[in-house]
């Protein structure tokens, strides 16, 4: 018999598959407060993300499938995945690294983006360790995979605290020198995954600049200050407000599509990145990370032609990504934190979502 996990709603067995030789499931994560987060292996995603509302009520404030098969054919990959080698975009699909040139799989216009073809979102982690609030994952990319050097060695741990926070920390090393950018590509919606647009959403961030690109979504040289545009979020505003501006850079994307720079007193602080809350349910979401950026993503090339969990459909900007991470295209820009890790060095990086409730929005309506 199928097991129905009465709070999310998903069926065990839906995520029971042999992919590559391995075998993918469905593991749970709860906590204190009765919230609830899925986690399957198959790219190490986060499939459903249960939190009280101001009624008490529990919501799924992340997009996704309700079986491995819809996720293996969806026509949005990174739904709450880790992405990886190197998530976002790299220029040409070309990087240079200790004198040699690297060319890897050009699948987003003419770069490429989060690690390629199959990148880490596509393949099965093994599992670690699993308790009833946290999981650990492994992965060891070999040497060439996606045409990155090195045999990369990659630890990752999901953590549902008791204050209703969800750790993410990742560590990886290396035999060969090679380049590494990870995030988790989780798509929000706070008034709860179905919801059709995040317009209404409250955001605010700890960014002075962001990072313009070209049309093609890379970046081409220094920040920006966000001051007296569009992409200013340092004083609260709903992200649908200035979206559909004439701004040259909301063009380029249908939408938000950026790196905003990280304020930071220090190199790989863990610091405040900012908070998105929800007029309608009043869940606020908080968010740190040890990154320099985070790219905000407002869903603008979906398209609602699938049907995912509880029979839902997902359009144009119904879920809002905050993907802490290093810059697009770092590793082609010498100016830009580096991507670069050794042999010997250890990479480590830590990314928060912490959830609670806003009992008082009447400020913001």
């Amino acid at each position: 018999m199928d097991n129905l996990y009465s709070k999310s709603g998903l069926l065990s067995s839906a995520f029971v598959k042999d992919i590559d030789g391995k075998q993918t499931g469905l593991y749970v994560l709860t906590n204190k407060l009765g919230s609830e987060v899925t986690i399957t292996n198959y790219g190490a995603k986060i499939v459903s993300l249960m939190t009280p509302d101001k009624n008490g009520a529990l919501v799924d404030v992340v997009l996704g499938h309700s079986s491995i098969d819809e996720y293996l054919n969806s026509e949005e990959p990174y739904f709450g995945a880790v992405c990886g080698r190197t998530a976002n975009r790299i220029a040409n699909g070309k990087f240079t690294l200790e004198g040699k040139e690297y060319k890897l799989a050009v699948n987003n216009g003419p770069n490429s983006l989060h690690g390629g073809i199959k990148g880490f979102n596509a393949v099965v982690w093994d599992i670690v360790n699993v308790s009833e609030n946290s999981i650990g994952l492994h992965y060891l990319s070999v040497d060439g995979e996606e045409g990155f050097p090195g045999n990369l060695d990659v630890n990752l741990v999901y953590t549902l605290t008791d204050d209703n926070a969800l750790h993410i920390v990742y560590k990886a090393v290396t035999d060969k020198t090679t380049i590494l950018n990870l995030t988790n590509h989780s798509y929000f919606n706070l008034s709860g995954e179905g919801n059709p647009y995040i317009g209404d959403h409250i955001l605010t961030l700890n960014a002075d600049t962001y990072l313009p690109t070209d049309a093609t979504a890379i970046p081409y040289g220094p920040a920006r200050p966000v001051k007296g545009t569009p992409m200013d979020f340092i004083t609260p505003g709903t992200i649908g407000e200035r979206i559909n501006e004439d701004f040259e850079q909301l063009h380029f994307g249908k939408g938000y599509d950026h790196t905003f720079v990280l304020n930071k007193q220090n190199e790989n602080e863990y610091s405040y990145v900012g908070v998105c809350e929800s007029p309608e349910t009043g869940i606020k979401m908080e968010m740190f990370t040890t990154e320099p950026g985070v790219q905000v993503y407002t869903g603008n090339w979906m398209t609602g032609r699938f049907s995912a969990k509880n029979g839902h459909h997902y359009p144009e900007r119904s879920a809002v990504c905050f993907e802490t991470q290093h810059y697009p295209d770092s590793i082609n820009k010498p100016e830009y934190p580096s991507v670069v890790l050794k042999p010997g060095e250890t990479f480590s990086s830590r990314t928060t979502y912490k959830f609670s409730i806003k009992r008082d929005i009447t400020q913001y309506k």
